[in-house]
């Protein structure tokens, strides 16, 4: 038989369940390698867009440039058929190089960024000039790294069409391209910069 409860008694309070296991896992704490990637991706999506689309250009242009330096570095099959011997392919070699340096430190510079939540450049006025000017000088040295060494292939190419000028051709073409992705980088830099003086 069930005894009678008293009417002035307290009501029974029953302990509170225990929190529910996710996954059939209880509490666990973060790894201690885990924070640094998770805070980069939460950072990642608290960029805003300007940033965003700026890291990846600059990312774009590394690859570009990074092919276009060692397709015209590799482009030696003796005789005349050597871009050593052009110094249009010379400047373009160098040109590729500089500006496979600068995307380079550009990216550093943005995953240093993400991953620390600083700029290694103090303020974001400055940070938003040497974006807009960086990209600038890289982007005009780039095009006129074209122009020089375009007439040069196009020339020969109207003679001999072989492995020596599809190579410079090649080359050059990975120059346009990584120029196209630091003249967008500079547009965004651009916006960006504006911004910083409009506020």
């Amino acid at each position: 038989m069930s005894k009678s409860v008293p009417a002035d008694a307290p009501p029974s309070v029953a302990p509170a369940p225990k929190a529910a296991a996710v996954d059939g896992v209880g509490e666990q704490h973060e790894p201690a390698g885990g924070g640094g990637v998770r805070s980069m991706v939460e950072r990642w999506k608290m960029e805003g867009a300007p940033a965003r689309a700026r890291l990846l250009l600059r990312a774009a242009a590394w690859l570009f440039s990074l092919l276009a330096l060692v397709v015209m570095a590799s482009n030696q099959h003796g005789g005349s058929q050597d871009f050593r011997q052009y110094p249009e392919y010379n400047y373009c070699l160098g040109i590729s190089i500089v500006a496979w340096l600068y995307a380079t430190a550009q990216v550093l510079r943005d995953a240093h960024r993400l991953r620390s939540g600083r700029d290694l450049i103090g303020t974001r006025k400055a940070s938003a000039l040497v974006d807009f000017a960086g990209d600038q000088v890289v982007a005009y040295f780039l095009i006129s790294a074209m122009s020089a060494a375009a007439p040069v292939t196009d020339y020969m190419r109207q003679k001999a069409n072989n492995l020596f000028t599809d190579s410079a051709a090649a080359a050059i073409s990975m120059a346009f391209f990584a120029f196209v992705a630091i003249g967008l980088s500079a547009l965004v830099s651009g916006y960006s910069l504006s911004m910083e003086v409009l506020v």
